[in-house]
């Protein structure tokens, strides 16, 4: 599945985006810094009705919400993790398989805690300030 989105459209697409992905729980974004990753996320937590201040988690690598039936929303940052044996003991590897809904910057520094049911969402800035946006499960 294939977008491109004006930064003020991002809150409408964060309900197609949860149409779209139907049942999935662990989604992987990637993207280049300042691509819009933790703005996109922000947005999908909003539609999912989280009241909480959401904000990059990169230096607590895992940011707890709740969604608006009071349901976990975890997002996650690994950019800081020094290789992949650090995500396990940070606890992000126990977070991915909780079955709760889990956003994913920086998945590339741990790609093996990823499973073949987790969403790829590949983000990039294009030059009129919209983004684009792939979603697949490769």
């Amino acid at each position: 599945m294939n977008y491109t989105v004006a930064l003020n459209e991002l809150n409408s697409f964060a309900h197609t985006f949860w149409q779209a992905v139907g049942n999935a729980r662990v989604f992987a974004f990637h993207g280049e810094m300042g691509a819009g990753k933790t703005t996109l996320i922000s947005a999908l937590c909003r539609a999912k009705g989280v009241q909480d201040h959401m904000g990059s988690p990169t230096f607590s690598i895992i940011n707890e919400y709740a969604d608006g039936d009071g349901n976990p929303i975890y997002h996650m940052d690994l950019y800081r993790l020094r290789d992949p044996e650090e995500a396990v003991q940070t606890g992000v590897e126990d977070t991915i398989t909780s079955g709760d809904i889990c956003l994913v910057e920086w998945p590339e520094k741990a790609p093996q805690l990823f499973e073949e049911n987790t969403l790829h969402v590949y983000i990039a800035a294009n030059e009129d300030g919209s983004r684009s946006i792939r979603i697949t499960d490769v």
